[in-house]
């Protein structure tokens, strides 16, 4: 029976199924991409590879009804949300397209010598995404984009729940006008996957997901010297110092917390509070996350469909049901019904136990009460991932100050979901290593050749 198979998490129903490749078929995609890096990578023009960007995003646009249905039924995420990341996936592969002068062109040196020097890039060859479920559309768009601009070419190993997308996906690319072997979905097993990891004919690998995914995966990568870029897990903090109006900062937190049923990397998942705001503050976020609305991700009301499988909100119940057993107070939710799981607020989180680590991935808070910024700082750098954090403070000089002493690869103040096409995405620790999205994403798979002319 085929890994690869659309199980909508709001029924069970399997709506499809689809095979893996067979290694003679994972042979011609390897063949495919490696001769098209060679001929359409190199000889292509950036304004070819631009046009080509265009039309894919006008594409997204022109199907994206189509498109978000397919997710709501692979993962269960709410319609509006779907319609929105699929919108997100368009504004991203435009934004490529229109910066593909600065993304390509030389970059000049100032040098101590005679004569001149350019840094020139120019692509690595055939890269391996493997991309997670959560966002189908916007994962895909940011690490596929910016490589095809530069001349790379893409075989994308998208995750086994996804299959329908992805191949919706590789349909706009053929349609965009893009030329056989520059962007193919492969449907590949684990072992597949290893195998194309270390073919030499593949340049780069990127990996979006699970910190054992990440690790399996740059293991091999590093045995065969392959350049790897990972973005894998998080447990953002949300640090409360002061604000002049707590019900915003409330309703900007629980839509931290419930983005895509709160199943995103970077979701706000800790929430730090100074003692003199936690009580009103875990009253008002307590009652927030208790009135999102649980339903059919169809309904325009609902807030919270079900979490991408019924497997994933049994572990999650397990993470709480675990840190309630070692001492935290749950304070609401907490109760799955099959794959839907309620808006959820833990306290009294402390260090020793497993989810004072642990990254609870769907619409659970844990919110924590400090006496001062420096107990903030400390409990926000207390994890080992380091992806994205908020800091939420009336003081301008004091925001900046916390902001330079988190360690995290990304920092938003007194604002949240306010990811966009030009800011670059990533983190540190065990968050993941490189850069996606803005012009940073365009320079992780690229030689970045020195050029040096004499007089």
């Amino acid at each position: 029976m085929s890994t690869y198979a659309v199980v909508d998490p709001a029924t069970g129903e399997t709506v499809a199924s689809y095979p893996t490749l067979t290694d003679d078929e994972v042979e011609q995609a390897l063949v495919h991409a490696a001769s098209c890096a060679s001929t359409w990578g190199r000889e292509s023009t950036p304004r070819e590879r631009a046009e080509l960007l265009r039309a894919v995003a006008r594409l997204h646009r022109e199907r994206r009804e189509d498109l978000a249905a397919i997710i709501v039924r692979e993962m269960g995420k709410p319609l509006e949300a779907a319609l929105g990341e699929v919108d997100f996936a368009a504004d991203i592969t435009e934004y490529y397209a229109d910066h593909i002068e600065e993304i390509t062109g030389d970059t000049p040196l100032d040098i101590l010598g005679e004569g001149s020097a350019v840094v020139r890039r120019a692509p690595l060859g055939a890269l391996l995404g493997i991309m997670p479920w959560n966002f189908p559309y916007y994962q895909v768009a940011r690490f596929a984009a910016p490589n095809l601009a530069v001349g790379n070419t893409i075989l994308l190993k998208h995750a086994p729940q996804c299959p329908e997308s992805a191949e919706a996906i590789a349909t706009m690319y053929r349609d965009a006008g893009f030329p056989p072997g520059a962007y193919q979905d492969v449907r590949l097993s684990n072992e597949q996957a290893a195998q194309v990891v270390a073919d030499p004919r593949v340049r780069g690998v990127s990996v979006t997901g699970s910190e054992r995914a990440g690790a399996a995966v740059a293991e091999v990568a590093g045995r065969h010297l392959k350049k790897v870029a990972l973005e894998l897990g998080g447990s953002d903090p949300f640090v409360v110092l002061s604000t002049d109006d707590l019900d915003a900062t409330v309703r900007m937190a629980v839509d931290a917390r419930l983005d895509n049923n709160g199943q995103a990397c970077n979701g706000a998942k800790r929430f730090i509070v100074v003692g003199d705001l936690y009580d009103a503050f875990l009253d008002k976020f307590t009652a927030a996350m208790a009135e999102a609305v649980v339903g059919d991700p169809w309904e325009p009301d609902t807030v919270l469909g079900p979490l991408s499988s019924e497997a994933a909100a049994q572990r999650l119940q397990e993470q709480v049901d675990r840190a309630v057993a070692e001492g935290a107070r749950l304070v609401t939710g907490g109760r799955r019904e099959g794959a839907y799981f309620p808006g959820t607020v833990l306290t009294d989180v402390h260090q020793g136990m497993a989810a004072y680590e642990e990254e609870f991935f769907g619409p659970v808070g844990v919110v924590y009460r400090v006496e001062d910024e420096e107990s903030a700082v400390a409990l926000a750098n207390d994890t080992p991932f380091g992806l994205g954090s908020y800091v939420f403070s009336t003081d301008p000089d004091q925001a900046e100050r916390v902001a330079d002493a988190i360690e995290a690869g990304m920092v938003y103040i007194n604002i949240v979901m306010a990811d966009s096409p030009e800011l670059p995405f990533g983190g540190v620790k065990r968050s993941g290593t490189g850069r996606e999205l803005g012009l940073l994403a365009a320079d992780e798979f690229v030689n970045k050749k020195l050029i040096r002319t004499g007089p």
